[in-house]
């Protein structure tokens, strides 16, 4: 039996790997930024339709799931009860997912769009619904039903049938338990670590930048240099390795909790500083809309008319970065969703997230436009000058209190990326630990101190850009794997579902048919039992840091 608190050949093989692109983006940035972008240009250009048609598979079949007979098993004991609050839970997947993002790109985004739409005029009222349409559609369903596929997929083997929580193991049915321990099964796994070093990395990198332009545009004495975003990288790593310390249950959680609040109090101030009532009709016109102009947005490749610029540089971009994601993302929502049905499940990792997503960018899409309008085009130009991260700090400094506003969204940002890291550490050290649902303090210290460690050298060298091409090249072939994850899936619910309907049959028919039932039903199971992966011990959870259960 494997010791799941010892690093297994994927931490060598994945450091390894991450080593060598590091070494590269150091002493050849220029060079690897052209060899990456050219092969991320030409995986766009070639196979964007792959993206595309994978994208809109993940959404079908995570509806589908919401619907089918299949939504009432639990990730876990049938009678087992949730092991987080909703709002816990909710919080967790808001930090984790993209919530950092939403504060990033929250004005930026529609604001860019209402310049440069993809199919109308720019600058017009057109333009602001088509920008305002256009972000939710990139922040909406799709991420988040790749995002649930994946942490589905392992949530179920894991809490089900105590399997790993691996990649590998969750593709058992599949290809087979000798392949999912073999070179197979730990390439996949690779692959999953390599997506998550490099998207954490680069994170952190553009966190650095987005926190020391926060600080120098609100502080006169604060200069935005390389030295200012080495020192924020320290600061962020000193946090999430403080919260490491603590474990998921109090550091990851009470930190996820407090941004949630927080970001959902800076939401309520810009909507009643701003106008209220055109943002409250804004929500309910871009929802509408969205859902309406759904399919042809999704399946939309610019095949007749209009020129691919748009799709390249947003649409395509942002799926492959989500693809890319999904590893981190996935592996973190599964930790912390035992006990949930998977229509619950569902229903929880996308329809909140997107319900949210719409009324951020209702208020901040509409507050940004308007500030920009009545600056006349100030708020873009100095976007355009001075990059996106002053975007959001330009925008508060005309609301009231503005000063006490920024240093709040500072804190804000920094504490997002303090918890993404820690998460992020938390996913690498599972993944790395033979699916460890409590990896040991000290591999989720190594992993953080590689990630820092990785994203100062190559923002020192100019080589971030380079980490994140390399997880949108390693986002191609992870969506495939992504796609044999929902197939394997698939089977197993198939497979338990027919058992858990013939045991409901053994109780319910007469004596006479329960003896064909039981035969069928003992024939069933134990061709279940050999598709699925090798059962672990359970984990036990630290006693002290058990979330109460509910009525307690």
């Amino acid at each position: 039996m494997k010791n799941k608190t010892k690093v297994t050949s994927v931490f060598y093989i994945s450091l390894a790997v991450a080593f060598v692109f590091i070494l590269w983006g150091v002493f050849f940035p220029e060079n690897v930024e052209r060899i990456l972008g050219n092969v991320n240009d030409f995986i766009s250009n070639t196979f964007g339709w792959v993206y595309m048609l994978a994208m809109t598979g993940f959404v079908l079949f995570a509806l589908f799931l919401v619907v089918s007979p299949y939504g009432k098993i639990r990730l876990g004991r049938q009678d087992e009860e949730p092991q987080y609050k909703y709002f816990t839970w909710f919080s967790f997947l808001f930090t984790a997912g993209m919530g950092v993002g939403l504060v990033f790109f929250g004005v930026t985004e529609p604001l860019t769009h209402y310049y440069t739409p993809p199919t109308v005029e720019g600058e017009l009222m057109a333009a602001q619904q088509e920008a305002l349409q256009y972000t939710l559609f990139h922040w909406g369903l799709h991420p988040w039903a790749v995002y649930a596929i994946v942490g589905l997929a392992l949530a179920y083997f894991n809490f089900r049938h105590h399997a790993p929580l691996l990649m590998s193991s969750s593709l058992v049915p599949l290809i087979g338990d000798r392949r999912a321990n073999g070179w197979m099964g730990k390439s996949v796994d690779v692959l999953a670590v390599f997506g998550t070093i490099f998207g954490i990395a680069t994170s952190l990198g553009l966190g650095a930048t987005q926190v020391s332009a926060g600080l120098s545009y609100s502080f006169d004495f604060i200069e935005n240099t390389i030295m200012t975003q080495m020192i924020v990288i320290v600061l962020i790593t000193l946090g999430f390795v403080a919260s490491a310390i603590t474990g998921l249950n109090k550091g990851i959680r009470y930190l996820s909790i407090g941004n949630v609040v927080t970001a959902i109090t800076l939401m309520i101030f810009v909507f009643i500083f701003g106008s209220t009532v055109q943002m409250i009709e804004s929500f309910l016109t871009n929802t509408g809309n969205y859902i309406q102009n759904l399919p042809s947005m999704t399946l939309g490749m610019n095949a007749f008319e209009g020129d691919r610029l748009f799709l390249d540089d947003w649409t395509l971009f942002y799926w492959a970065w989500w693809i890319g994601w999904a590893a981190f993302v996935g592996s973190f929502i599964a930790r912390v969703s035992r006990g949930r049905t998977i229509r619950e499940f569902i229903l929880g990792v996308i329809g909140v997230p997107v319900v949210f997503s719409a009324l951020w960018f209702a208020v901040f899409g509409v507050a940004g436009i308007e500030t920009d309008t009545l600056l006349d085009g100030g708020l873009y130009s100095l976007m355009v000058d001075g990059g996106n991260e002053v975007a959001l700090f330009a925008f508060l400094e005309n609301y009231p209190a503005a000063p006490v506003v920024m240093g709040i969204a500072i804190l804000l940002i920094a504490s997002f990326f303090i918890t993404s890291a820690d998460s992020g550490t938390f996913v690498l050290g599972m993944l790395t630990t033979g699916g460890s649902l409590n990896p040991p303090l000290r591999v989720k210290l190594t992993w953080g101190a590689i990630l820092a460690g990785t994203a100062m050298v190559l923002l020192f060298s100019g080589g971030l850009d380079a980490l994140e091409m390399a997880m949108l090249i390693a986002a191609f072939p992870f969506t495939f794997v992504v796609m044999l994850l929902a197939i394997s899936l698939f089977k197993a619910l198939r497979d338990e579902y027919h058992i858990i309907q013939l045991e409901r049959r053994k109780l319910l028919y007469e004596p006479g048919y329960e003896e064909e039932t039981v035969k069928e039903l003992e024939e069933r199971i134990e061709e279940f039992e050999k598709t699925l992966p090798e059962e672990y011990p359970e984990e036990e959870e630290e006693a002290e840091d058990t979330e109460p259960k509910k009525g307690e």
